[in-house]
C-alpha cells in the first residue's frame, strides 16, 4: 500500500518500574535520514533504534523523542556504611574513657541505633546499574508499537495522495484523447488554408494538386505528434500501476513524472493550433500538481 513520507506515532508503557514514552514523527526527504532526542542514561540504544525504525521505514526525515521516568526508588538501593558505624561508636566510647578517666567517673554508655542513623554518612543512597538488556528490550517493545501507529498513518495518508494522483491522471487521459482528435484536424486545416492561398495568389489558375498533397504530408510529418501520445498514455499506465505497489516506489515515480514533462513538452514543441497548445497547458499543470503530490510518498 502506497505510504506517506508524512507521519507521526506515539506510545507509552511502564515497564520494569520506567515509565517509557516514544515519540516518531517525520517529513520529507529524499532518503532515510534519522534523529533523536534520547537521555544521556540510556545514549547507548541509538543505534539499536536507529536500526528498528528503518526496518519500517525506508525514506523521510525521521524525528524520535525517548523520555524514560524511573518510578520512584525502583532504581535505587539504601546502603548501609558499616565501618562508619562502627568507627562512630568507637570513636564515641574512647571519647567516654577518656572523659571518664579524666574526672574519676565513666559517663553513661547510651549510644543508641536511632541516634546512631542520624550521622553523617551511616546511610547511603545509591543508583542500581541498568540491566542494559533488560532496558532496551522495553524501549524496543514502546518503540514498535509507536513505529506501528507511525506507519498507518503514513498509509491513511498515502491513501489520499493516491486517489488525487489517480484523479489527475484521469484528466491528463482525457486531455490527451482530445488532443489525439484534433492533432488530424490540423492537418486538414492547413491543406484547405494552403489551397486557398494559392487560389488567390494563382488568380483562378490550376492548382497543383500534388504539390498540396505533398505539402500537407509533410506538414503532417512534421507536426505528427502520435508516437508522443502513445508513450505518454504508456507513463501514465506505469504510474498508475505503481500508485498500487506495496514497495517504496516515491522515486520511480518521480522518474516517469519526468518522462510524462518530456512528452508533453514535445507535444507542445509541434503544435500547430491553439486548441491543442491550451490542452498542453493544461496537461502540464496536471503533471505539475502530480509531481507535488508524489514528493509526499515514500
Amino acid at each position: 500500500m502506497l505510504r506517506s513520507m508524512t507521519g507521526y506515532g506515539r506510545a507509552q508503557k511502564i515497564l520494569n518500574g520506567r515509565d517509557i514514552l516514544i515519540e516518531i514523527r517525520s517529513v520529507n526527504h529524499r532518503y532515510y535520514e534519522y534523529s533523536s532526542r534520547i537521555p544521556r542514561t540510556y545514549a547507548y540504544i541509538d543505534e539499536k533504534l536507529k536500526a528498528l525504525l528503518k526496518s519500517g521505514i525506508s525514506r523521510g526525515k525521521v524525528e524520535v523523542n525517548v523520555t524514560v521516568n524511573t518510578i520512584e526508588g525502583k532504581d535505587t538501593v539504601i546502603a548501609v556504611n558499616k565501618d562508619i558505624a562502627l568507627g562512630y561508636v568507637n570513636a564515641l566510647r574512647e571519647l567516654n574513657r577518656e572523659l571518664g578517666g579524666e574526672y574519676g567517673n565513666w559517663l553513661e554508655d547510651d549510644i543508641k541505633l536511632s541516634k546512631l542513623i542520624k550521622l553523617p554518612d551511616v546511610f547511603s543512597v545509591q543508583k542500581t546499574p541498568d540491566n542494559e538488556e533488560e532496558v532496551w528490550n522495553d524501549i524496543a517493545s514502546v518503540a514498535e508499537e509507536a513505529l506501528a501507529k507511525f506507519v498507518e498513518m503514513r498509509r491513511n495518508e498515502g491513501e489520499k495522495l493516491r486517489d488525487d494522483v489517480l484523479s489527475k491522471s484521469d484528466n491528463i487521459l482525457a486531455m490527451v484523447s482530445k488532443i489525439e482528435e484534433l492533432a488530424p484536424m490540423t492537418v486538414e486545416n492547413y491543406r484547405n488554408r494552403l489551397y486557398q492561398k494559392l487560389s488567390e495568389v494563382l488568380e483562378g489558375k490550376d492548382i497543383d494538386d500534388q504539390r498540396i498533397i505533398t505539402e500537407a504530408a509533410l506538414f503532417a510529418e512534421k507536426i505528427a505528434v502520435d508516437e508522443e501520445t502513445v508513450r505518454l498514455r504508456s507513463h501514465i499506465s506505469q504510474l498508475r500501476a505503481m500508485l498500487g505497489s506495496e514497495d517504496s516506489v516515491g522515486r520511480k515515480l518521480d522518474f516517469i513524472v519526468q518522462e510524462m514533462n518530456r512528452e508533453i513538452n514535445t507535444i507542445g514543441s509541434k503544435a500547430q493550433d491553439v486548441n491543442i497548445t491550451r490542452l498542453v497547458v493544461d496537461v502540464k499543470a496536471e503533471i505539475e500538481k502530480i509531481r507535488e503530490q508524489i514528493q509526499n510518498i515514500e
